[in-house]
């Protein structure tokens, strides 16, 4: 017979020695359970160009790993372990890294059902990749991706803080604004509460108002907030700053204010919260909680801006104290920076 009239030849899958037990086709090593190799081409096909019906290469070799022994062992071993360092490394590399052979891990890759060790790299490179895009878009959002230019990040990030100062110019309710800052000029003791990414708008807010002579009191975590809701009266004001509307300390802080007599505020995205329900006032800011960081940053500007409204409507009402305080008689004194810094309008 010619070289050319020779049959082709499919690969032994006869094993090593050193490879152990053999994976076993009924477990459905033979790639997304077509028994082996018997899967059907088109199937295949898919599997190879990452289609919707190909199984996750991870997911295949967990599975196997009761049947496998030695050095096939040790080969599954270190992709399970690093699977995204595997998907872009040679197969030599896996070799020495498992003390063993590049025929081993080929005869691996056959036994899960793909071509040859390119092939499952592919798939190892395929599944980290998707998993980098899913937890991208959870944690960051989908407006920007990993690959978009910084001119483009920075215009994303100005048009949706753009946006969520429109919904809270479209939300806020300026009546009950109005009766809060007459409640906090009156207050013997305004007390504010804020934890997490509730807290920076919460500390801007306590700042503002301790600048022009507000009584006022910051209080993070369970212990100070009980404690500071503890010190109000009838007459006083208990302020939260709340995204999402939820949260178990902040609702302790409100009951043991309105036991105590004090106005209770909400200033919060959803007014539909629990705690929405439970304060005299509750402020809304038109940005409610997203699942990703991008939103949640966006709603930081309607946050800021319902709280410098609220601190402008107080100063208003509280003119002459700004006045005394910057046209102070007499001759200066020696100061230090930190009191430099409340004598300028400008903080």
């Amino acid at each position: 017979m010619s070289r050319d009239s020779e049959p082709t030849r499919r690969p032994s899958r006869s094993r090593s020695p050193e490879d152990g037990a053999p994976v076993s086709p009924a477990n459905g090593k033979g790639a997304h359970g077509r028994g082996g190799r018997a899967g059907g081409a088109e199937e295949n096909e898919n599997r190879r160009v990452g289609g919707v019906g190909e199984a996750s290469p991870l997911e295949l070799l967990r599975s196997a790993l009761s049947d496998l022994s030695g050095a096939r062992l040790r080969v599954a071993e270190v992709i399970l372990r690093i699977p995204a360092v595997v998907g872009r490394s040679s197969i030599t590399w896996l070799a020495e890294e498992a003390r063993t052979s590049p025929a081993t891990i080929t005869r691996l890759s056959t036994a899960l059902g793909f071509e040859g060790f390119p092939e499952l790299r592919a798939a190892l490179a395929r599944e980290h990749g998707r998993g980098v895009q899913a937890g991208w878009e959870k944690d960051i959002g989908s407006a920007i991706t990993p690959d978009d230019p910084a001119d483009k990040v920075l215009s994303t990030l100005a048009a949706n803080q753009f946006s969520a100062a429109r919904n809270a110019m479209a939300s806020v309710d300026l009546d009950a604004m109005a009766r809060v800052a007459d409640h906090i000029v009156s207050a013997q003791r305004v007390q504010l509460f804020g934890e997490w990414g509730d807290a920076p708008p919460a500390y801007e807010l306590y700042l503002r108002l301790f600048r022009i002579g507000i009584p006022v009191w910051y209080n993070e975590g369970a212990y100070f907030a009980q404690v500071g809701a503890s010190l109000l009266t009838p007459g006083d004001v208990a302020l939260v700053i709340s995204r999402s509307g939820e949260s178990p300390i902040a609702t302790k802080f409100v009951e043991v204010a309105r036991e105590h007599g004090a106005m209770t505020v909400l200033i919060t995205g959803d007014p539909q919260s629990s705690l929405a329900t439970e304060v005299d006032v509750p402020l809304r800011t038109g940005t409610g909680v997203d699942g990703s960081w991008t939103d949640y940053f966006a709603g930081r500007s309607s946050d800021a801006l319902v709280g410098a409204l609220l601190w402008a409507l107080v100063a208003q009402r509280v003119p002459d104290r700004i006045y005394d305080r910057m046209n102070q008689s007499g001759p200066p004194e020696p100061r230090t920076r930190s009191q430099a810094i409340f004598d300028n309008p400008a903080h």
